[in-house]
């Protein structure tokens, strides 16, 4: 292949094969294409006693390393849901959320490979909002998301614009971002979480590419009211990716399903929260992530989080062994 050093598939993350550009990601997805298409001779025997290996024998590793992580919240029926909890009905989306996509900087050092265990964070609640307490948290929660991967950077002081923010998308994992809602109910006044999300978010081993994805592409609903011209997307879509939540508990054999989503309930297309995130200049690097936040439907069986489908811990979720959970 013309445009790929043949060792670059030898390091321990996808880091320099995406610093070599978007035409190389094409030539090996091409490649790759030719060998294994019904048919094709390519695939020798030669080939696949070096190249290919037993599942059996292979262990998953973290696909990126991540220098830098921004969780937005782009899904309008999870900003709503938690806005009626928080503060009603009549004042449940700020002012502010219809014209930008609200983010935060994250924590990348504990983002781990999924199925890596999660320790139970610690830390100050308060029941009563005034006075605190230590506890371990007894409000763990999972956060429904996807998350984007930079594979083109910018420079320092020169945003993305948003109707060419697509070209710095290397591909979109799944993600959970774990949370500890009681920490975060106390802290999170006036600056945000912190501690409730630091602790660990997951994400899949595997990176698809929009070039694999783009089958998949729907459209977003019309934003109202319009958004400001840096924001105002020419292309605004999504993927339509089902997305699903499941629940093992130690006395269960297999995993309960919950709920199910799907990455088309997004409000904010994921260019829209790449040139909200450079606008000030602001530059990202390969192998950044950016999370789309919780994704969740209209509906109830479609919500994203514990928080939403106990509504707060107000309701339980049955499992079919007869156990009721709220969080986790």
């Amino acid at each position: 292949m013309a445009n790929v050093d043949h060792h670059v598939f030898c390091k321990e993350n996808l880091n320099k094969f995406m610093e070599l550009g978007k035409a190389a990601k094409l030539e090996v997805r091409a490649a790759l294409q030719a060998i294994f298409a019904e048919g094709s001779t390519k695939l020798s025997d030669e080939l696949k006693e070096s190249a290919m290996f037993p599942a059996s024998g292979v262990s998953m590793r973290m696909p990126v390393f991540i220098r830098d992580y921004t969780d937005f919240y782009s899904s309008y029926s999870h900003a709503y849901n938690v806005g009626v909890m928080i503060r009603g009905a009549d004042n449940a989306i700020q002012p502010n959320w219809l014209h930008l996509p609200v983010g935060y900087h994250g924590r990348a050092s504990s983002i781990v490979l999924s199925g890596t265990p999660v320790r139970r964070p610690k830390g100050q609640v308060s029941a009563d909002k005034v006075n605190p307490t230590w506890s371990a948290s007894m409000r763990l929660d999972l956060e429904l998301e996807m998350g984007t991967i930079i594979g083109v950077a910018n420079n320092l002081g020169d945003p993305i614009p948003v109707n060419e923010a697509r070209e710095h998308i290397f591909g979109h994992c799944l993600l959970n971002d774990w949370s500890a809602r009681d920490l975060q109910v106390w802290e999170y006044v006036p600056l945000g979480p912190f501690n409730a999300k630091n602790f660990c978010s997951s994400i899949s081993p595997w990176i698809i590419t929009p070039e694999a994805l783009a089958p998949f592409k729907v459209a977003l609903a019309a934003q109202t009211p319009a958004m400001l011209p840096y924001l105002q997307d020419n292309d605004l879509s999504s993927y339509d990716v089902n997305l699903e939540i499941c629940i093992r508990t130690p006395t269960m054999t297999e995993p309960h399903m919950i709920s199910t989503s799907n990455m088309r309930y997004l409000y904010f297309s994921v260019p829209q929260t790449i040139a909200h995130h450079s606008v000030t200049g602001c530059n990202m690097s390969v192998g950044d992530m950016l999370g789309t936040g919780t994704i969740s439907g209209p509906e109830k069986s479609q919500y994203g989080s514990l928080l939403e489908l106990c509504w707060g811990g107000k309701n339980e979720i049955p499992l079919p062994n007869g156990e009721t959970r709220k969080f986790l």
